[in-house]
């Protein structure tokens, strides 16, 4: 149901959330901090309209987008012709192992518990030392969600705690860099976590 929600939701989303970090200076700072750290391609995993794939090309990157839904896309490719967009699964991603230098997964998460989140996966396509960007709701609850930017949706969105996600990421394989919390916004219905990644390298042990 969840790709199906967007494909409904596509064309009002792109006109309702048109800018990537608009009045968000933290969030903007982060990404900043992840776009020094990576050199070679990022992929933007759950892309939705395209918008973070098109701010991390204006940070420098190679930078491209995956997401399950065709009316998504649709959007990103109209907005963004300058920029490869490709439909796909996070959870079975159509990428090489180590193909990565970077990736961003930017409230792509929201509609998932955070055990079901794939970072075996994220981890596999990531490069030994590459880094990735999670943004997520800060908490502990769900809540069914049937309207949104206009439209009738049948969605679940799943708040994460921030220790649990810290624990489940170093489990597949990941390293914390870095963690931001910040509180609610005028159109936000709580807190907001931001946790910075790197791939550990095998050769170097944990303490990579």
């Amino acid at each position: 149901m969840t790709r199906a929600s967007y494909d409904i939701v596509a064309a009002s989303y792109a006109q309702l959330i048109p800018d990537a970090h608009d009045g968000r200076p933290l969030d903007a700072a982060i990404m900043r901090a992840f776009a020094e750290l990576t050199d070679g391609p990022v992929a933007d995993i759950g892309c939705g309209t395209g918008r973070i794939t098109q701010h991390l090309h204006e940070l420098g990157l190679d930078a491209f987008g995956i997401d399950l839904s065709d009316g998504m896309l649709d959007q990103a490719r109209n907005r963004y012709p300058h920029l490869r967009f490709t439909q796909g699964d996070m959870t079975d991603l159509d990428l090489a192992d180590n193909s990565l230098e970077g990736a961003v997964v930017w409230y792509s998460t929201v509609h998932m518990p955070a055990q079901d989140v794939p970072w075996q996966e994220f981890h596999r396509v990531l490069q030994p030392g590459g880094h990735l960007l999670h943004a997520f709701k800060l908490g502990d609850q769900q809540k069914p969600l049937t309207h949104a930017y206009g439209h009738d949706v049948d969605l679940t969105v799943h708040w994460h705690d921030m220790d649990e996600t810290v624990t489940n990421a170093m489990a597949a394989g990941f390293n914390e860099v870095a963690r931001l919390q910040r509180q609610k916004g005028v159109d936000e219905g709580g807190p907001q976590a931001f946790l910075l990644l790197s791939k550990r390298n095998p050769a170097a042990g944990s303490a990579s």
